[in-house]
């Protein structure tokens, strides 16, 4: 058989056990942050039919889809978010209470070209309410992201919030009623924060006609101060009800105290065509070119689609990988636990069984134990190995140790070594150390 040459496409990755560890460390954190709010986990396929997929994002979504036709030439496509399967699970299975509070941590797939900390394959993090159209569903997703990041020791970050019918609001004065066309221009509009009002406007200009009156109105529109949006900028009836939600969002955020991680941006659209009142999207201060890690908002059409009955939507979603790309850039990426914390020597083939013996007693007591696979080594060479492991300690199980039930243990980091100790005492010993390991750094 002919070699292959090692390679990933472009825009996937490996995740090798440096990025994998605190990746893990990562997730089972917002995982917890997830249920700490009452989510519960969902998982659904990585495959659909491309029915149930297509014509939920737009034309650039569907463009982005990986779908081909299987080996029973039916239809498929990767999913492309988590939210969209949501609303079909919630159309498959009526019985479910509601309102439904579900979180799910998956890989989904996008054929867009990629970048700095943008991937073709990459994991999200969702949470969604289903079933509850109250404001208070919109601040508690809302809530949830800012848990998230501050669990992950991220602070400095912004996340931008809108509403859809304040930008609705926009569009009737301009007189844009065509469903297309409004899309056109929000996505246009959503591009103010890459290219500014320049781009925005020549951008606008490929597409419709506006006179000077209007690209005033759309100027001072983007200006971002809900304050000042009256009838001469937005359809008031339209957008009233939006401006309020806002308002009434920053407030609670203000009892909070977390009001300073909240800013009302005018600009922000969000692209996909299923959002109908709260978007937001949330940025790393330090790194605005990374784009959004958090994004979301109501989407209280979307689930129509899959079933008659009215089901309110609203959530949250975190990438995964472009937020760890963020991390690793700013050099605050958790510190690895794929290392072992002690290292057991296999004096020779005769004590194999014994050595196994002693690294099975450590791990029940719930450290992270590796055993040397080559026995008969020297010893110097297994200390050699296990400095190289990242191990804190060793363990010495040789004749005399088996002898008396025991093993000699000793840290790498100062030399110290005690002999003679009895099994049951050594995870004891061994946790002082690693305690002590932790608070020297």
């Amino acid at each position: 058989m002919s070699q292959v040459k090692p390679q990933v496409l472009k825009g996937f990755r490996d995740y090798l056990p440096e990025v994998m560890a605190p990746r893990e460390q990562m997730l089972n954190t917002v995982a917890t942050v997830f249920r700490s709010f009452g989510f519960a986990p969902l998982a659904t396929p990585a495959l659909e039919y491309a029915e149930v997929i297509l014509g939920k994002y737009g034309a650039e979504g569907d463009k982005l889809l990986y779908r081909f036709r299987d080996n029973g030439d039916r239809d498929v496509a990767l999913r492309y978010d988590l939210t969209v399967p949501l609303a079909r699970v919630m159309g498959q299975h009526k019985h479910l209470l509601k309102p439904f509070r579900r979180y799910q941590i998956a890989p989904v797939w996008r054929a867009e070209k990629p970048g700095k900390g943008r991937f073709r394959e990459f994991s999200q993090c969702d949470v969604d309410i289903v079933g509850s159209s109250s404001l208070l569903a919109d601040f508690e997703c809302m809530q949830v992201g800012v848990a998230v990041l501050k669990s992950l020791g991220v602070t400095k970050f912004v996340m931008r919030i809108n509403d859809r019918r304040v930008l609705d609001g926009l569009m009737a004065r301009l007189g844009v009623t065509t469903t297309d066309l409004k899309h056109e221009i929000l996505r246009s509009i959503d591009k103010l924060p890459k290219v500014g009002w320049d781009g925005v406007r020549d951008e606008l200009a490929t597409k419709i006609e506006f006179n000077a009156s209007q690209l005033a109105a759309i100027r001072k529109f983007l200006n971002g101060d809900i304050s000042a949006l009256d009838d001469s900028v937005v359809d008031m009836e339209v957008a009233g009800p939006g401006i309020e939600s806002l308002n009434t969002l920053l407030s609670w955020a203000d009892e909070l105290g977390i009001r300073s991680y909240f800013e009302v941006d005018l600009s922000i659209a969000r692209g996909l065509d299923y959002y109908t009142s709260t978007i937001y999207e949330t940025f790393l201060t330090e790194l605005p070119e990374f784009g959004s890690v958090m994004s979301g908002g109501r989407y209280d059409g979307l689930l129509s689609l899959f079933s008659k009955d009215d089901m309110p939507a609203v959530g949250i979603s975190l990438g995964v990988d472009r937020l760890l790309a963020g991390l690793q850039e700013l050099g605050v990426l958790p510190e690895s636990e794929a290392a072992p914390q002690v290292f057991v020597t296999v004096f020779d083939n005769s004590m194999e069984a014994y050595s196994i013996r002693v690294a099975s007693v450590l791990r029940s007591y719930g450290l992270r134990v590796q055993l040397h696979l080559q026995p008969g080594q020297k010893l110097g060479k297994q200390f050699k190995a296990a400095a190289r492991s990242g191990a804190n300690a060793v363990v010495i199980a040789g004749p005399d140790e088996m002898a008396s039930d025991c093993i000699s243990l000793k840290r790498l980091s100062t030399g110290e070594q005690h002999d003679g100790v009895a099994l049951e005492s050594a995870a004891k010993v061994l946790s002082t150390w690693l305690t002590d390991s932790d608070e020297d750094t």
